[in-house]
């Protein structure tokens, strides 16, 4: 296959961004609790993507116990990211949830330098200072206003915590599965979690108006196949460091987003917060990329 233009991934990566940036926008307008909106996104999103599996169908007899089981605790890890980040979503704003939740490649640098005893650079280190500012600013403005909001801030970090573990696991695993079956794989793994966790809870899964089932839809579509998906297509032309950034945009799409539709105003004290944790990763991924260290076959976002 001839490979994409410079100009063609990156418009990509742009629709990817934009995609991703609505997923707190449809979490907000369900009614639904959080496990059944997370359930429905994956589940969708597993239908929709079945009939194109089936082609790779074969290579599930090929999976190793240990792949299964890596792929297991990836599917679990990305269900319970999806709970807490639509819990904190009803505690705080969208600018705070959003913003907190990009911290996660700093997350995943401290996972590295903790799990695999990767070197931090003072340039790491002076990155990971400036995001952490960033949070603290951010939190202690919620903190101000209400105990929930800040309650919704760490719901959200927790969030975070959780993604960079799932991440962690997929680039283990894209080295040897396809992007379809990785994805289909821990996709399915999340949604039946995810459906035991709401049944458990007694959640219920079909008395919900409408809208619901229309955010459900377009959660699966746009965020997870045109948001997700499209940046795992660019990732295989482009570095992943270039995708890590385009991630960043996902904060002020979503904040754009939430002020026009509920008109969610942005505080001084996030915007200065936000500025920080954004500097910072960015920082942290130019000192990457300048050194090397991030590169397109290593990228697999899974």
């Amino acid at each position: 296959m001839k490979p994409p233009s410079h100009t063609q991934a990156y418009a990509a990566l742009l629709v990817g961004a934009l995609a991703v940036s609505t997923s707190a926008v449809f979490v907000k307008w369900s009614q639904a609790p959080s496990a059944v909106i997370a359930f429905y996104r994956l589940f969708f999103a597993v239908i929709i993507m079945t009939p194109f599996f089936f082609r790779r169908i074969t290579e599930l007899k090929h999976i190793s116990r240990r792949d299964g089981l890596f792929s297991v605790c990836s599917g679990v890890l990305l269900a319970f990211h999806f709970i807490l980040w639509f819990e904190s979503l009803d505690y705080t704003s969208v600018a705070s949830s959003v913003v907190l939740v990009t911290l996660q490649p700093l997350f995943a640098f401290a996972g590295g330098a903790l799990f695999f005893r990767e070197r931090l650079t003072s340039g790491a280190v002076g990155s990971a200072v400036l995001a952490i500012v960033g949070s603290l600013l951010i939190s202690w403005g919620d903190f101000r206003i209400s105990g929930a909001a800040l309650y919704g801030d760490v719901l959200a970090l927790s969030a975070c915590a959780m993604v960079t573990a799932y991440w962690l696991f997929g680039q283990e695993l894209r080295q040897r599965l396809s992007l379809m079956t990785y994805t289909y794989l821990v996709y399915g793994i999340s949604a039946a979690t995810l459906y035991a966790y709401a049944v458990l809870s007694g959640f219920s899964l079909t008395a919900y108006p409408p809208r619901d089932w229309l955010c459900f839809l377009g959660l699966a579509i746009i965020p997870t196949l045109f948001g997700h998906s499209v940046m795992n297509w660019a990732v295989k032309w482009v570095s992943a460091s270039t995708v890590s950034m385009a991630i960043l945009f996902e904060p002020v799409g979503a904040s754009v987003l939430a002020y026009w539709l509920f008109g969610e105003s942005i505080r001084p004290l996030q915007w200065i917060g936000g500025i920080f944790i954004l500097t910072g990763i960015g920082l942290y991924l130019w000192e990457k990329n300048e050194k090397g260290t991030l590169t397109a076959q290593e990228g697999g976002r899974p």
